[in-house]
């Protein structure tokens, strides 16, 4: 029996960053069972193994993605009494909130969001109020339900690999038969870059770009980074809304976050404070951004960042 079930959705070929150090966090808390959706491949089982997982789940159901979140939080709650997990893992995505608060619902479980890091106890740490204040908090209930922010732990496979046995897991029929079904999707244009709330370094811009993401690109395209912006520029129609960061948008911890021509209101900080290393772009000296940047440039972002991406061209190359 797990102490911690992991779910992991669509890993496709190979596991992505984030998945890595939810299986580094699970295995630090106790023995990691794994709930897949989705094809298994030989990659991701072999990442399983170097790991040290002990179990991984399918669902007898394959067709959960053509069905809303319902179904995957039906599957869920399954595999957590077949695993006799005590604490559930899952990324921090809004897709992954939602399944959470419906696992939270089926098992009676206390559920805890935007988790950075978590103890040997069980005590969760979540930063709130827009980065203001680091909080520990700790459910009362036999299973904890817990959401995680990438980037905030170092993925490190087990000192052996592990043997995982597969065990397939009945979704009840009421989940799907009942359920919203997806009728239609359309596949979004892949851009190349890393995708937002998982990268290490995060490019963005704001209202200064004054419409030409040009010069954020460009030095993202250099540093291998992916491309946020603000509500402002996103409102604007500059860039699609899934690239927004914030408050009413994707939050990122990043290693490094290169703001560029955003003021850094309230509802921004919201969404980024809890980066690593944050340098600030800004022609503004008393914008709000300053303030809680690590490194601070005052100047013009379309001098500054293109003599950025040269730089960093010239040292690449």
């Amino acid at each position: 029996m797990a102490n911690v079930l992991i779910f992991i959705d669509n890993p496709g070929a190979a596991l992505k960053k984030s998945s890595l150090e939810l299986l580094t966090l699970g295995r630090s808390l106790g023995e990691t069972a794994v709930a897949v959706n989705g094809d298994l491949g030989s990659g991701v089982s072999a990442a399983f193994a170097d790991y040290g997982v002990s179990s991984v789940y399918r669902p007898s159901v394959q067709d959960l993605d053509d069905y809303l979140v319902a179904a995957k939080a039906a599957y869920l709650a399954a595999a957590v009494q077949a695993a006799g997990a005590t604490t559930v893992l899952l990324d921090n995505s809004p897709e992954g909130k939602e399944i959470a608060a419906r696992l939270g619902i089926r098992l009676s479980a206390g559920v805890i969001t935007d988790v950075v890091a978590v103890d040997q106890d069980g005590t969760a740490h979540k930063s709130v109020l827009a980065g203001s204040y680091t909080t520990a908090a700790k459910t009362t209930t036999p299973v904890s339900v817990l959401t995680v922010k990438a980037n905030n732990v170092a993925p490190e496979p087990a000192a052996g690999p592990s043997a995982p046995e597969t065990t397939t897991i009945d979704v009840p029929a009421d989940s799907t038969s009942a359920a919203a079904r997806i009728t239609s999707r359309e596949q979004k244009v892949a851009s190349g870059r890393p995708d937002l709330t998982d990268a290490r370094i995060v490019v963005a811009g704001g209202r200064g770009l004054d419409g030409d993401f040009g010069p954020v690109e460009q030095l993202a395209d250099a540093l291998g980074a992916a491309v946020g912006a603000s509500r402002a520029a996103t409102d604007a129609g500059w860039i699609s809304h899934d690239a927004q960061v914030g408050q009413t948008g994707k939050t990122v911890s990043p290693q490094l976050y290169i703001s560029a021509g955003i003021s850094g209101a309230i509802q921004q900080k919201a969404g980024m404070q809890t980066a690593k290393v944050i340098v600030a772009v800004n022609k503004d000296a008393e914008s709000p951004v300053f303030e809680i940047a690590d490194f601070g440039i005052i100047g013009d972002l379309f001098d500054v960042l293109p003599q950025a991406t040269e730089e960093i061209k010239k040292r690449k190359g």
